[in-house]
């Protein structure tokens, strides 16, 4: 059940804080916004905002700002400052080896079993990492199986096509916690014209992964269709057989696409006994799944990296399964395990309860945005940000917010020289959905929360973001 008003009323009443009272609305809108309005044929019911100036108390603009919206990925500011608060910036998860026998003369008689600590990146290289780790403590051959312990959170299910029917689309990989690479794999096909042949390899490379390779070399020049592979799970998402296929011109030169694949603990067992092989090392067995038995004997503990970096990468490249984690890792350490995210989403309720802040039917559903069921307010998402601006973490979290014109998904937008560097905002876009939230660095050096969320037929095919262009402009010269 999603978390409505009256839950938040009950929490302020039981913590004793202070409500922070909706500001009024007011129908005034700058004139470059009425404009792109008026021009886009946009109702002003589909538009929320609000700016306020820091240090403040009364808004520059709020408009529409108590309606609750869809805000897509701008969801992240919420989740990734309830973690920077509730867990600390220097907070790292946890991914261990235990063995269920003795070592002798290098070799684990017994299984290996890998404990999941939600790690929200353990890339390929990470995991290459933890595998020579391991290596290190003096083990050459496995002998029993590789077992995997993902119970830190609670079943996420394997339907990865149920936001937008896009399994194979990075975006829409599941929570795990033993998730390994985002479950992602790069498919590049190079063609051999001496050979009369097209490659087509993997990386990483699962051991369990079967790769078919059917695609056909047609000599000539590189043109438009003439790179017609087609890249497949004939077994669906969840299964272990990737196939490549198609016609490509000799003259197209490499190409790659990414893909995520399989469930995740197969992909996570696929690629440990591949880089356990390239590190030297035998495995006899296969896969179970298992919690760690009580008697296991811990061998290896790998840190991931620290929270503060985290948020980086889950706002400056709206990562949404590593947002997943982090709302999952706050229901596993302040409401225990399994982790659910009803769960999380009660520990952000409280939270933000305890720091006054009201949000009249706001919907967690992963605190990630990829959505169709999140709704926050402007004011809500404008009065967690002024919050996040008073923190100790301030900086932390500023510098997880894209810097517009330079990096993350702003680094193409607001490039005007004066606004370099100025805007340090996080986007969000879903189908008819586009949003933008956080701080402007005016010309005069004020500094203002800002935010703006449309909902409209069409608001992410570049309504939206002429909207947003409008006011940040305004609000940049005041």
């Amino acid at each position: 059940m999603h978390l409505r008003t009256r839950l938040f009323a009950s929490l302020l009443l039981f913590l004793g804080a202070p409500a922070a009272l909706p500001a009024a609305d007011r129908t005034y809108l700058p004139p470059e916004v009425e404009r792109v309005l008026a021009q886009r044929r946009i109702p002003g019911t589909s538009l929320s905002i609000f700016v306020r100036e820091i240090g403040r108390d009364e808004p520059l603009v709020s408009y529409n700002a108590g309606v609750p919206r869809n805000p897509a990925s701008t969801m992240k500011v919420v989740t990734t400052f309830a973690a920077l608060e509730l867990l600390g910036p220097a907070y790292t998860w946890r991914t261990r080896a235990y063995a269920t026998g003795p070592v002798r003369d290098q070799v684990l008689d017994g299984h290996l079993v890998l404990e999941g600590g939600g790690d929200p990146f353990m890339n390929a290289d990470r995991w290459w990492g933890f595998v020579n780790g391991l290596r290190q403590v003096g083990i050459e051959r496995i002998a029993g199986d590789v077992v995997i312990d993902n119970t830190l959170f609670s079943p996420q299910g394997d339907d990865r096509a149920a936001f937008d029917n896009r399994p194979y689309r990075t975006y829409n990989v599941l929570p795990d916690a033993l998730m390994v690479n985002f479950q992602t794999v790069n498919v590049a096909v190079v063609p051999d014209a001496a050979a009369g042949t097209v490659r087509a390899r993997v990386n990483p490379s699962p051991a369990n992964l079967t790769v078919e390779n059917s695609v056909q070399l047609e000599r000539g020049p590189c043109r438009r269709g003439a790179g017609g592979v087609v890249v497949a799970m004939p077994a669906g998402p969840a299964g272990n057989v990737l196939s490549v296929g198609g016609r490509y011109a000799s003259g197209c030169g490499p190409t790659s696409v990414t893909r995520a694949v399989m469930r995740a603990p197969d992909f996570a067992f696929g690629t440990f006994k591949t880089f356990w092989q390239q590190s030297g090392g035998t495995l006899n067995g296969g896969l179970r799944m298992g919690a760690v038995p009580a008697d296991a004997k811990l061998l290896y503990t790998h840190e991931s990296l620290t929270l503060s970096e985290v948020i980086r990468l889950v706002n400056k490249f709206s990562s949404n399964v590593m947002a997943r984690h982090l709302l999952l890792t706050l229901a596993a350490e302040k409401a225990g395990r399994p982790a659910t995210a009803a769960a999380g989403e009660r520990v952000i309720a409280e939270f933000l309860a305890s720091r006054g802040i009201v949000i009249p039917d706001l919907v967690i559903e992963n605190g990630a945005g990829l959505s169709r069921d999140e709704r926050i307010t402007a004011q809500g998402l404008a009065d967690v940000l002024r919050e996040a601006w008073r923190s100790p973490f301030m900086p932390e979290f500023a510098a997880s917010l894209p810097l517009s014109a330079i990096d993350g998904t702003l680094r193409r937008r607001f490039r005007s020289p004066d606004m370099e560097g100025r805007l340090r905002m996080k986007t969000g876009s879903l189908q008819d959905v586009s949003a933008l939230a956080g701080y402007v660095t005016a010309a005069s050096g004020r500094s203002y929360v800002a935010v703006i969320m449309l909902n409209h037929p069409g608001a992410d095919s570049g309504a939206g973001e002429a909207v947003q262009a409008a006011l940040v402009n305004w609000v940049f010269g005041r």
